[in-house]
């Protein structure tokens, strides 16, 4: 018989209860409301969004990275075993109990990755970020930008004004980046409208889906030239 879910803390968000469940030693759960924003042991697609980023950036030094979303740390923890030891990662997240959850019940699951000392927490919106870097005129773009956001992707994303997947916002992260920089963005499901809107920004864009069957979520992969 499964053992019951056991609740390690929950605080209130202007969409709802965000919750961190635990059930055994390494099974934990980040709840919404009633809708699972991350379990432990189905991460696969996390965790390759973190490296598949930031793959391009392997051997290079002085790596600039920014990470959308903190999460249970998966998708950081593949970008810091994919990067040099003096590259510098910058994580936006809403919530300042996340990073709290990372460094305490959810430190085990990657090596306490949020407390890297390439790792720089901010708590504000990642597109605030975004915005400031490509106001910069060079001085503050990142060599690669990780969305790894609860909502990916979707037809419910207005295709200009969705503030993280429309055209206006595929835009500023363009501009946010370096040459040759990367966009890698997770999805539950491949969205050919914003494949399309990404190719008519100027990037050229792969997708994975990684694991083998069951529900498998996805990896948009946008590189610009450079």
């Amino acid at each position: 018989m499964a053992q019951p879910w056991k609740v390690i803390e929950s605080v209130s968000t202007l969409e709802g209860i965000l919750e961190l469940r635990q059930r055994g030693e390494r099974d934990f759960l980040i709840m919404i409301g009633s809708q699972v924003l991350m379990n432990s042991l189905a991460n696969r697609s996390e965790v390759v969004l973190g490296q598949y980023g930031c793959s391009h950036l392997t051997g290079r030094p002085g790596s600039r990275v920014l990470l959308g979303g903190l999460g249970m740390g998966c998708t950081l923890r593949g970008a810091l075993d994919t990067l040099g030891a003096d590259a510098r990662v910058v994580v936006a997240e809403l919530n300042p109990v996340v990073p709290e959850w990372c460094r305490g019940p959810l430190a085990g699951l990657t090596e306490s990755a949020v407390t890297d000392s390439r790792v720089t927490v901010e708590i504000c919106d990642v597109m605030a970020v975004i915005r400031k870097a490509a106001r910069s005129g060079g001085a503050d773009r990142f060599d690669a930008i990780v969305l790894d956001l609860y909502r990916g992707p979707g037809t419910h994303s207005d295709r200009v004004n969705d503030p993280f997947y429309g055209s206006r916002a595929i835009e500023t992260m363009r501009t946010a980046l370096m040459p040759g920089g990367v966009l890698a963005v997770w999805g539950e499901n491949y969205d050919e409208g914003y494949v399309l809107r990404l190719q008519k920004a100027g990037f050229t864009v792969t997708t994975k889906k990684p694991g083998r069957g069951g529900l498998r979520h996805i990896v948009f992969h946008a590189r610009l030239a450079g």
